[in-house]
């Protein structure tokens, strides 16, 4: 017998999610998943993990209650551990409790992981705290799915209008009847109101009023379901409180086209700035199939002079080799070492190596020049590149130039991706996407390809971000043209400058 963890996936932000539901999700054979429960939350479970979507979409709903609580049952009783993500919290308006005595009375185990409710933490991200001293000492969260005017009601209005701050849950299409039962009950139509539709996400937006005018507000504003209504004075701080809507890139949807794993990071730091990510990996980073070249070299480091690594991935990739033979840092211990910047010296560090050379400018044309006056007699030396097997021959041409003596062999592959993330690509056709980011020239050119063999025409209102001038220069032989270029060839610098232009 499996067992089902109930998890709440939190309000839509992937960081909200807890510690012990992502520890959950790592050790799943199947989730059963809302749509509103976040699809990104997905990319925690293992890759063998079964996905089934049984949330609504639209309106329209893929499994009734009764067929989801028996779907659990069934995966439970094939021996699985089943997680159930749902949104927010799962036993907040979110239908848990259903299902978690349809497995108690099926007799298996389950367990209950609690989630960020909605209620509290869309309105937090709009600026507006639920209670606050002086303006609300109670809140009541209540759900707007019923319909106030039907004959029999759940919903005791007359007993929420007392209460100072009060939260709705699923109620924009019933927002006009709700505001209508509110005023009957006693509640100033003056009353600060807000309507929150898709909180926490990059997709956020914020509409304002009060209790007398609020419905008129949010059609002028177009607000539509997912949204949170709240009712109360304590609305009346967002004004100074507002934070994330305030982020530099709130709102915008950029395209990455890194590697998988590289991406990560560069996801972080965009979200971490407002920005909605989409991933279009146009490549992928892969270990040599053949290190016979790699560990010949290896073997006899102490007759170069200088040792150059021009990406961190080379550093990453090398080192796992090392490991694999049982060796470390110390294999370096005769030679000097650049990197060609601060990521791959700190890559380098984080395995030991305090790097002696990195050039002011972040390319491999720099290289030469920052070698040349470190090492004024750089002409007589021995020097190994370690890089990619498709490297242009730039550094090592100028290097030969100025009289040294090169050897260059790859460390890692950089192999072109296959397949177009669906996301991604309705997002380029649509227009919905704003910028698309380059982080080598092989990211362009494997994005154009793929955008041909997938039929995708990119709308002409998408704009382009290169991490440097070589990027910069394949961008637009091949028709992109780059609205913002990375003053130091990082993904830091890049986002400092397109948020310095925006």
């Amino acid at each position: 017998m499996g067992t089902v963890y109930l998890v709440g996936a939190g309000p839509g932000d992937p960081g909200l999610l807890t510690v012990k539901g992502a520890e959950c999700l790592r050790q799943a054979d199947v989730v059963v998943y809302d749509h509103l429960a976040g699809e990104t939350l997905l990319e925690l479970a293992p890759d063998e993990c079964e996905t089934i979507c049984v949330g609504k979409r639209k309106g329209e709903r893929t499994l009734e209650q009764d067929e989801i609580n028996k779907l659990l049952v069934k995966l439970a009783r094939q021996g699985k551990t089943v997680v159930r993500l749902k949104g927010g919290d799962p036993f907040v308006f979110g239908r848990g409790g259903e299902e978690a005595l349809a497995l108690a009375d099926a007799c298996v185990p389950f367990e209950i992981i609690p989630g960020v409710t909605a209620g509290v933490s869309v309105p937090a991200y709009a600026g507006i705290p639920v209670t606050h001293r002086g303006l609300s000492s109670s809140v009541v969260l209540v759900t707007g799915h019923e319909d106030p005017k039907k004959a029999a009601q759940d919903v005791n209005w007359n007993a929420i209008a007392a209460v100072d701050t009060i939260v709705v849950y699923m109620g924009r299409s019933n927002l006009a009847p709700i505001a209508e039962s509110l005023l009957r009950a006693g509640r100033d139509a003056n009353t600060p109101a807000a309507a929150i539709q898709w909180g926490t996400t990059s997709s956020q937006k914020t509409v304002t009023g009060n209790l007398g005018n609020i419905v008129e507000k949010c059609l002028e504003e177009q607000i539509e379901a997912p949204a949170i209504i709240v009712v109360g004075d304590v609305v009346s701080l967002r004004d100074r409180l507002s934070w994330f809507e305030r982020k530099p890139l709130f709102g915008k949807r950029i395209v990455i086209t890194r590697d998988r794993v590289q991406a990560e990071q560069t996801r972080r730091e965009l979200e971490a700035r407002g920005a909605t990510v989409l991933e279009f990996p146009a490549i992928r980073i892969e270990p040599l199939s053949d290190f016979t070249e790699l560990e010949n070299t290896i073997g006899k480091l102490s007759s170069f002079d200088w040792v150059v690594f021009t990406s961190a991935n080379g550093v990453s990739h090398v080192f796992a080799r090392l490991e694999e033979r049982r060796l470390d840092a110390r294999v370096f211990a005769d030679v000097k070492i650049c990197a060609i910047g601060p990521a791959t010296a700190a890559e380098a560090k984080r395995h030991g190596i305090l790097v002696d050379c990195v050039p002011e400018r972040y390319t491999t044309e720099s290289v030469a020049d920052a070698l040349a006056r470190f090492d004024p007699q750089i002409g007589q030396k021995r020097v190994l590149l370690l890089r990619a097997d498709i490297a242009g021959d730039a550094l090592d041409e100028k290097l030969r130039m100025a009289g040294a003596d090169i050897t260059k062999i790859a460390v890692y592959r950089i192999v072109p991706e296959t397949e177009v993330p669906a996301r991604a690509a309705e997002a380029l056709r649509t227009g919905e996407v704003d910028i698309v980011m380059f982080t080598s020239s092989s990211t362009v050119r494997n994005f154009a390809r793929l955008t041909v063999q997938a039929g995708i025409t990119v709308s002409p209102r998408v704009r382009f971000a290169s991490i440097g001038p070589v990027t910069s220069r394949t961008a637009k032989e091949f028709g992109y043209p780059i609205s913002w270029e990375a003053k130091e060839h990082t993904i830091p610098s890049l986002l400092d400058t397109i948020i310095s232009s925006l």
